[in-house]
């Protein structure tokens, strides 16, 4: 990594000197985040022949495919190509050495996937990873390319954006640095740099009857998963007694209408990094604020019967797992995170840290109440985190899994019907293949005065064509940004289109489009998919499903 870090730093130094003023940076095309979509924009600019420079607010590359996402949601593999295939089949490539194996044979780990190996021999591709090796081979290919990075740089988000018009000038980040493009990428989870650009975009859930879906806005009784109370359990304090007040994390508030929209976001969770191994193990620790009543619900459900506590630790290479929520009551924090989208840096990080105290509580109590089942307790006992990864943030992952925050309402706006292929795509600039998925909004009492989860959408499709208007603002509102991540689509659209592979998919496509509007001497707002095609083709993006 040093002599990563060196090149990137060398490219720095000549920018800076080019620019004359080592406040200003200059380039053809900026990338703001240091998402997954973040590195695939600014490699396929830099192999487009433009200088791009990417203002990274995060330390560590990658976004969640780096911190902790190890077992990638992918729906249908075979739609996807360019850029993002690659780093699968970088991926391919590590594990096919024998030393990347250190804690385990590769004949230990099998091949467990979803719809296809997760090594794939004949594609050379694997899909399921350790987050320290997905961030090295995003470094590699920023060093490869000889990408500028400026890294733990934050948006102003007050006064950051200079537009003249509807064209970005500049951005300035907090520290002072300003930066000057052609185009801007905004390729953070958030939608920062957009809503600082005065771009439309809409938060939580819409109602049906917005875009004539079926599965948006509240959704009581739909329970596609296994993340629903499947038992009858008392919600108050004290039992059977209302004036005893609901225990933690329940909601007072009526679950509102099937059907109905309103501002509440699925949940949020860390994908954790966990292993039983003894030489690599670190023992699940107790945050500062410990708070055992938070886990008094899941307790009941307990002793309801309930025991799916290890159903989502999947396995990554080298005795590790991949940690997702399951159940009831699990690692989501379930309407604690309504704030997130609009609140400031500070906030966010407020609530970022209730969310980690909450998870790391939630496995610590597991590990060591007497009032977990002795053989859930006991197992849990013997996991811990992962010593070699994250180990410079207390082994704990560099991002927070947001699921959904900004979402951009653009040029046009993908809805359920155009996931589902209902409706034909002319333009597609990538394709999606995942189900559509929301993790739940809400935890409510219901009317016969048990507790019950609300949101949890699971809705199965075949792959369809993401269009190039869905990451392009109105052209009246911004003419020279695009915005792979924070997509113009409905919440229960960006249920499926919200995956990493997608993310890596739209980041390249972002990238080809602004390098073909300069080419083209136009505004990216302002080209046609006749002139973006050829150039997604040769970036071997998928377009269409290969049946």
């Amino acid at each position: 990594m040093k002599s990563i870090s060196s090149l990137v730093g060398m490219v720095m130094l000549a920018m800076l000197t080019a620019c004359g003023d080592a406040s200003v940076y200059q380039a053809d095309v900026v990338i703001y985040g240091g998402t997954s979509a973040a590195v695939t924009a600014a490699v396929q600019t830099a192999r487009m022949g433009k200088k791009v420079i990417v203002v990274s607010p995060d330390k560590h590359l990658g976004g969640l495919s780096s911190s902790g996402l190890g077992f990638t949601d992918t729906g249908n593999k075979h739609v996807i190509g360019g850029i993002a295939r690659e780093f699968y089949g970088m991926m391919y490539d590590h594990y096919q050495k024998p030393e990347a194996w250190q804690w385990e044979k590769q004949s230990e780990y099998g091949n467990k996937g979803q719809d296809v190996p997760a090594i794939d021999g004949e594609m050379r591709t694997q899909w399921i990873f350790e987050p320290h090796v997905a961030e090295d081979a995003f470094e590699t290919l920023i060093a490869q390319h000889h990408i500028t990075v400026l890294r733990d740089e934050w948006l102003n988000r007050e006064t950051g954006v200079e537009k003249e018009g509807t064209t970005i000038k500049t951005i300035r980040t907090l520290s002072g640095k300003t930066f000057k493009a052609k185009a801007f990428i905004d390729a953070t989870y958030e939608g920062d740099l957009m809503a600082a650009a005065g771009v439309s975009y809409t938060t939580g859930r819409e109602g049906n009857d917005v875009y004539g879906e079926t599965w948006n806005g509240v959704q009581c009784g739909a329970h596609h998963h296994s993340h629903f109370f499947k038992y009858d359990i008392d919600p108050y304090v004290i039992p059977g007694d209302k004036s005893s007040g609901l225990l933690f994390g329940i909601s007072d508030q009526a679950p509102g209408v099937n059907g109905q929209g309103d501002k509440r976001i699925q949940a949020y969770n860390f994908r954790l990094c966990l292993t039983k191994n003894p030489e690599n193990r670190i023992p699940l620790y107790k945050p500062a604020d410990y708070d055992s009543t938070r886990y008094e619900l899941l307790v009941r459900v307990f002793d309801a019967g309930w025991r799916e506590t290890f159903d989502k630790f999947d396995r990554i290479p080298n005795a590790k797992t991949d940690v997702n929520n399951h159940g009831p009551f699990s690692s989501d924090y379930i309407g604690m995170n309504y704030e997130y989208p609009e609140a400031s840096y500070e906030r966010r990080q407020e609530i970022i840290k209730e969310h980690a105290s909450y998870q790391q509580g939630l496995y610590y109590f597991i590990a060591n109440s007497g009032r977990v089942p002795a053989e859930v307790r006991e197992e849990m006992a013997q996991w811990g985190y992962a010593k070699d990864e994250f180990a410079d943030n207390n082994y704990w992952p560099y991002n927070i899994y947001v699921r959904e925050a900004r979402r951009m309402v653009g040029q046009k706006v993908m809805t359920e019907m155009d996931v589902l292929g209902k409706n034909p795509i002319t333009d597609p600039v990538g394709m999606g293949s995942y189900t559509l998925d929301s993790h739940n909004t809400q935890r409510y009492v219901t009317e016969e005065g048990f507790v019950q989860n609300e949101g949890d959408i699971g809705i199965g499709l075949s792959p369809y064509s993401i269009s190039m208007q869905s990451i392009l603002p109105k052209k009246e509102e911004c003419s020279n940004l695009v915005v792979p991540v924070a997509v113009s689509c409905s919440h229960i659209a960006f249920g499926s289109i919200r995956m990493e592979p997608v993310f890596m998919i739209l980041g390249q496509s972002a990238a080809a489009m602004a390098v073909c509007a300069m080419n083209n001497g136009k505004n990216v707002a302002d080209i046609t998919y006749a002139e973006v095609k050829p150039l997604l083709e040769e970036g071997h993006q998928v377009l269409a499903y290969p049946k």
